[in-house]
């Protein structure tokens, strides 16, 4: 199976360093000093296990490689609309295309049935670039569960003893694609997981996001340094029952909306919308953050503790110049 990771950064490098542990044709879309690094020295993978070395064709042109099975899109979701031709140009008929992202994906309503059904979400692809250059149709959603980050160029850091992966199509249909992914991944060390119900997921972890994720913007910090205060606690509490009420409010199962605040009350890892934050890089504050409050208002639930901490940490992105509203 030929398979390309778009977007060698810190899930994408994780990633394409499992991949290239089994039988897949491994290659890669990277840029400046990640890519050089790449070539030279090959992508290097820390786990609490060793470290992963492989040697991944490597490129920062799309049309340097053949058509592939399965193109896994590791790139923030600002960029999406930018390389939807590229994305496109590695697809050929029966291939999909994987996008491991936080937050609402741009295809999330194809296939969802009922009267939302094909409904377009704007500020994740103002110009359609997404929905008509590669298909919802061969869209796939992924949900990662990994603590990684590039510590330098061509080496990443996956922290965490446990690293998971849940995919599945918008249609929630079997895809035996899919279940050989998870075969190709499951070995190295990233468990797989393929369900009929990946929009269950996505809230799942997007509870964790739009408290850990607003927060850590407002605070730069850790969230054990955060959610040790009561006040803060609470807020979080509040926070995480409204997201989990817009979410069954569109017919999802996001599970115990107060789960993942004891995780993230435990966790010491910086928020990645807070790192790119620091690090004046595109931040992910539509997907994430703003776009599940437009879902908010389409389904009519009130949310106001979302409301007032995604503002203020809309307006704290906004204030650094790495924000801005493309719906404006």
């Amino acid at each position: 199976m030929k398979i390309c990771v778009y977007g060698a950064g810190a899930v994408g490098g994780h990633i394409a360093g499992r991949l290239a542990t089994g039988k897949a044709e491994v290659s890669l879309i990277a840029r400046g000093e990640q890519l050089a690094a790449i070539r030279e020295h090959g992508l290097r993978v820390k786990t609490r296990d060793g470290t992963l070395v492989s040697h991944p064709v490597a490129t920062d042109r799309a049309g340097d490689l053949e058509p592939q099975d399965v193109v896994i899109v590791a790139v923030k979701a600002p960029a999406l609309p930018t390389i939807a031709e590229q994305i496109a140009s590695l697809l050929h008929q029966d291939s999909l295309a994987l996008f491991v992202m936080n937050g609402i994906p741009w295809w999330y309503f194809h296939s969802h049935g009922g009267v939302l059904d094909g409904t377009h979400l704007r500020r994740l692809d103002p110009e359609r670039a997404l929905w008509e250059h590669i298909g919802p149709q061969r869209a796939v959603g992924a949900v990662a569960y990994t603590a990684c980050s590039v510590i330098a160029p061509g080496v990443v850091r996956a922290e965490n003893p446990r690293n998971r992966l849940v995919i599945g199509r918008p249609d929630g249909l079997p895809d035996r694609t899919l279940d050989t992914v998870a075969s190709l991944l499951n070995p190295s060390g990233l468990e797989v997981a393929v369900t009929p119900k990946i929009r269950d997921a996505i809230w799942a972890k997007l509870l964790m996001n739009l408290v850990g994720g607003s927060l850590a913007v407002l605070t730069a910090s850790p969230m054990k340094d955060v959610l040790d205060k009561p006040a803060v606690a609470g807020t979080a509490k509040a926070m995480a029952a409204e997201g989990a009420a817009i979410a069954r409010a569109l017919g999802c199962d996001p599970g115990d909306p107060y789960e993942g605040l004891g995780k993230l009350a435990a966790s010491g890892h910086l928020q990645s919308i807070a790192q790119d934050l620091l690090a004046g890089r595109p931040m992910e504050i539509d997907a994430m953050l703003r776009v599940p409050l437009d879902l908010a208002e389409l389904v009519q639930v009130p949310v106001p503790n979302l409301d007032l901490v995604i503002e203020l940490a809309t307006q704290r992105a906004r204030a650094a110049g790495q924000y801005h509203d493309t719906t404006s």
